[in-house]
């Protein structure tokens, strides 16, 4: 699908000469639409407790059932040594529930039929005598010394799984003791699902005949998902093929390993066919890993005219009933270090207990890069509050204490070290744009007349490109990430890459990046992913690390081939290499512009015209290990009005400014903004997985659980600055997670400035009319 050019928003120059605007459509088809021969359907039987004794299961009724080739429980699992699977955090879980449930909706049994609606149908004749067990779903009850221990596998007779911290605890603390100014505040993140447009599901693909086993997967990382499987079940690595075909939609939610793959698994081990399993939405929302779920306090001691010396920050996460997050080995927590924000601390102190509660496992990078939105969110919450206290305006108190452009390269007070930026530039960008001097006017006169209006600020730093190797796993491999680049004879390229996209453009992303660099035509480049057959081992698309990684592979794997097409070059030209030149389309002699070859003609010759000491073909692979992650930032600004009479918060403004380094496409990083935008407005104002004192899901499904329709979502403006990546071969850093860790705290200020003449200090996300109402109730505000 081609689109004009004038289709393009004027956002600046990209780092390419080729501007093209095009979304590479492909093959279409999903893990669901995957119809093979001799298919059987699996369903899976759920808990309907959140913690109890399983004291029996008869499975006698279901196996008589019509259609029905196979039942599996825990026990028989346990049989094979497949009753516990690895998850990405180091941990276990079960795979079908082997002496009690630990969550609502636990896997428990699974049921293999001929068609979908049998395996429906025997399901139901499962008879489970379940003993209720105490329920414990607050994590810090969770910690009392009397609570009921959720994991009696573990010897560690306690639910807490891990303390976790970062920075200097001592000098912190003497900060504090000697600060004319502290201001605290206890903030929660909801527990929210990253529910993509598909659920997740596979398609194993078990022959016989041959010993091979293929496994279709909605994936995000392919390879990872190899090799788990391998680490599973025993089944050799080399005989599994992983395809991740086209994915609808991932946000984190597809890069673990879920019991219904474990299970079709080994159902298609036994029975020798394909095996498919997709979950409903409720499965989906209510069993599938969460995201967030932090318990947040933090404190900032300050001077009384503003500047911020030093941050202490608490917190309790809530890991479920398996510690499943999918967080390097080495940050149990995630980069959730990266608090410290914009802002040139001179100290900082972090420190997190993870902790076991009677909920589904989890804790996945939901549009973020391992709990970078959780750590934003709190440092721009408590900004505000400090900037009430001194009774300054929050753009100010943001100015005089972000780090210096001169400062980078900047080691920040939890060790990390920003490679470029320049925050005071973006942050007056977004001032400016919004016109923030007549909104403050606009909002005293509105609040003269007893109106309700608030502009919100929200300035972030993320932190993306996971590896480096040295510091960066998942599962315990190290985080690089792979290309593999073929020139044909006749100049066509078809390009292979270790990361799969979700819908990020990814097709035409690396097409641009190869074609630039071989001074080809973006046309005559062909990207695949998906398949661990054909890809390189690369540790997939999550934590925007696809251009930061891949896209740095792609580029120095196709430095590689035109290395060697240099010397190709100069045969043809009959000249020293020293004498070639590249002008970006073609190889020429030195001086002699006259004289030149094309990649085309120097492909050719690769196969028909090699010089002696040169290897026929036009290929490379580059395996690339970043020096250091890569640190895009930006500056949010919302405006929003309150209906007196209803509570309900109508966003009337939102602009972004981002600064992603050098830009490959510009339309795919503004698709890339306006879908975590709104992804950040829901979190903000919708979505939220609460559960009753007994664990149950009060949200399993889209009745309950909102998603953010075009009626729903506010009109986006952006804009950006670009402070190229020093380190990085394109200048690039990644974008697509930084709208959905920059914005809820932008919307939530915005909410606060608008009641702040009521005094109100802080809501917890989602900020429901409801909750707005009752605030204006209790202050006798009526329409």
């Amino acid at each position: 699908m081609a689109l004009p050019q004038t289709e393009l928003r004027p956002m600046g120059k990209p780092i390419l000469r080729k501007e093209d605007p095009r979304l590479i459509r492909g093959k279409g088809r999903f893990v669901d639409d995957i119809l093979l021969p001799n298919m059987l359907h699996l369903c899976i039987l759920r808990s309907p407790y959140a913690h109890a004794r399983i004291r029996r299961i008869d499975t006698s009724k279901a196996e008589a059932a019509p259609g029905v080739k196979l039942v599996l429980t825990g026990e028989d699992l346990a049989k094979m040594n497949l009753a516990w699977m690895p998850t990405l955090a180091g941990d276990v879980q079960m795979v079908l529930a082997t002496g009690k449930v630990l969550f609502q909706y636990q896997e428990v049994a699974a049921v293999v039929a001929e068609t979908r609606a049998q395996a429906e149908d025997a399901i139901q004749l499962i008879e489970v005598d379940y003993e209720p067990l105490p329920v414990v779903v607050d994590p810090f009850k969770a910690l009392e010394p009397d609570a009921p221990i959720l994991r009696e596998d573990k010897e560690k007779k306690s639910n807490h799984i891990w303390h976790w911290e970062a920075g200097d605890r001592e000098e912190t603390d003497a900060i504090f003791r000697e600060a004319p100014v502290v201001v605290k505040q206890n903030v929660r993140f909801q527990r929210v699902h990253p529910s993509p447009l598909e659920p997740c599901g596979c398609v194993a693909d078990y022959n016989p005949a041959t010993g091979k086993l293929v496994v279709y997967v909605t994936s995000q990382a392919p390879h990872v998902h190899r090799t788990a499987i391998a680490l599973t079940t025993g089944f050799p690595e080399h005989m599994i093929q992983v395809i991740s075909p086209d994915v609808g939609g991932g946000f984190g939610n597809k890069v673990p390993l879920y019991p219904g793959y474990v299970v079709a698994i080994v159902a298609s081990l036994k029975l020798g066919v394909p095996v498919k399993w997709i979950e409903t939405r409720t499965e989906n929302i209510a069993s599938t890993h969460f995201a967030r779920d932090y318990h947040m306090t933090a404190e900032i001691a300050a001077t009384e005219d503003g500047k911020m010396l030093a941050l202490r920050v608490k917190t309790i996460a809530d890991h479920g009933a398996f510690d499943a997050t999918a967080n390097p080995t080495k940050y149990p927590a995630g980069l959730y270090s990266i608090v410290t924000g914009s802002y040139d601390f001179k100290a900082a102190f972090v420190e997190v207990d993870g902790v076991h509660t009677n909920k589904p496992p989890g804790g996945v990078a939901y549009r973020c890069s391992f709990r970078v939105t959780e750590a934003s969110y709190l440092i721009e919450r408590v900004v505000d509050v400090l900037a009430r206290r001194l009774k300054m305006d929050p753009a100010e108190l943001r100015l005089r204490n972000f780090i210096r452009k001169e400062q980078f390269p900047y080691r920040s007070p939890t060790g990390w070290v920003y490679d470029s930026g320049d925050y005071e530039k973006t942050f007056k960008l977004a001032l400016e744009r919004i016109g923030y001097e007549e909104l403050r006017k606009e909002q005293k006169e509105k609040w003269a007349r007893g109106e309700f209006m608030g502009i919100g600020i929200s300035t972030f730093t993320e932190i993306v490109g996971a590896g480096p190797a040295h510091s960066f796993d998942i599962l315990g491999i190290k985080m690089f990430d792979s290309a593999e680049i073929r020139v044909h004879p006749t100049g066509k390229v078809i390009a292979r890459l270790g990361v799969r996209h979700q819908g990020q453009g990814h097709e035409t992303t690396f097409a641009q990046i190869i074609a630039e660099e071989l001074g080809l035509s973006v046309d005559d480049v062909v990207v695949e992913e998906g398949d661990t057959d054909t890809a390189p081992y690369g540790l997939g698309t999550y934590a925007s690390r696809s251009t930061p990684t891949a896209g740095a592979a792609a580029a120095l794997c196709a430095r590689r081939i035109r290395d060697k097409a240099r010397k190709i070059a100069a045969h043809l030209l009959e000249v020293n290499e020293d004498d070639v030149v590249w002008d970006g389309a073609a190889f020429s002699v030195k001086g002699l512009p006259g004289r030149s070859v094309t990649m085309k003609d120097v492909a050719f010759a690769a196969y028909t015209n090699v010089p002696d000491g040169i290897e026929p073909g036009l290929e490379a692979s580059y395996y690339y290990n970043p020096p250091n992650l890569t640190f895009p930032y930006g500056a949010y600004i919302a405006v929003v009005d309150i209906d007196k009479g209803t509570g309900a918060v109508k966003v009337r403004r939102f602009l972004a400014v981002d600064d992603c380094g050098n830009v490959i496409n510009p339309m795919i990083v503004e698709g890339q903004v306006h879908g975590g935008l709104t992804e950040g407005f829901a979190i903000a104002f919708m979505q939220d997985i609460p559960y009753d004192a007994d664990g149950n899901c009060l949200a399993p499904n889209w009745m309950d659980y909102l998603v953010p329709t075009a009626w729903d979502t506010p009109r986006w403006e952006t804009d950006r600055t670009v402070t190229p990546s020093p380190h990085h071969p394109l200048g690039a850093k990644g974008v697509g997670e930084s709208p959905n860790v920059g914005s809820p705290a932008a919307f939530v200020n915005a909410v606060l400035d608008a009641l702040s003449p009521l005094g109100v200090e802080h809501i917890d996300m989602p900020i429901y009319p409801w909750k707005v109402w009752k605030i204006l109730r209790e202050h006798g505000i009526t329409e």
